[in-house]
């Protein structure tokens, strides 16, 4: 089993819930838990200097602003930072957060190893990723369907034809001329704007260039 396993969960409750669990059902020597990435982060990368490395890391991805001034700001960013010092470290995922288009891009990118969706069996489910995850298998939550983000992922020929204009620039009222003169409908800029909404939803991209930058990261366009 797991040495020693980092967690990095914002609440203490549910901090000191995880502890207790493991330190009651598995035999973890060492368990340490933080509540902000950056303090998580710097207890990992000493450790690791130390050459007393985590095995595990354990991380919601939500993080509230607190009184602290922070760096890393979100389990994603938190991941990114251990895997460029430890790149073989096992990571678990322990999150509120059950759409498959959020979560599949954390495997697909982050190449994380298990996700635990928390509910009233989310204690349960992270023995069990734990205990997964240790003999090198990947786990997801039996109540997410990573497959069914595949249809959401489809792009037709006329999202392909709004991003590669937006991917080289073009504003969308100069894309609503560009399909008025090729004579392409639907051509308002509304309805390419309630288009460009929708993809953002998909695939959980905060504003255009992060749109772009994850699709182009995919190979989509």
């Amino acid at each position: 089993m797991f040495k020693k396993i980092l967690i990095a969960e914002d609440f203490q409750d549910t901090n000191k819930g995880i502890v207790n669990a493991l330190e009651n059902r598995m035999e973890v020597e060492d368990i340490q838990e933080e509540l902000y990435c950056d303090k998580a982060f710097n207890r990992f990368k000493v450790a690791f200097l130390n050459k007393e490395p985590y095995d595990l890391l354990v991380t919601d991805l939500s993080f509230k602003e607190g009184p602290v001034a922070r760096r890393l700001t979100s389990g994603q960013a938190l991941i990114d930072a251990v895997r460029q010092v430890d790149p073989d470290i096992k990571v678990i995922v322990n999150s509120m957060i059950d759409d498959p288009t959020q979560i599949n891009p954390l495997f697909t990118d982050q190449k994380i190893n298990g996700y635990v969706c928390k509910g009233r069996n989310g204690l349960n489910e992270l023995i069990i990723a734990i205990q997964e995850v240790y003999q090198n298998r990947t786990y997801v939550s039996p109540q997410i369907n990573l497959n069914s983000s595949n249809s959401v992922f489809e792009l037709d020929k006329y999202d392909l034809l709004i991003l590669q204009d937006l991917a080289e620039g073009f504003t969308k009222k100069e894309i609503s001329e560009k399909l008025k003169n090729q004579n392409i409908s639907p051509n308002s800029e509304s309805t390419i704007d309630k288009k460009v909404s929708r993809l953002f939803d998909a695939f959980g991209a905060k504003n255009t260039h992060h749109l772009i930058a994850k699709l182009i990261k995919q190979g989509r366009i």
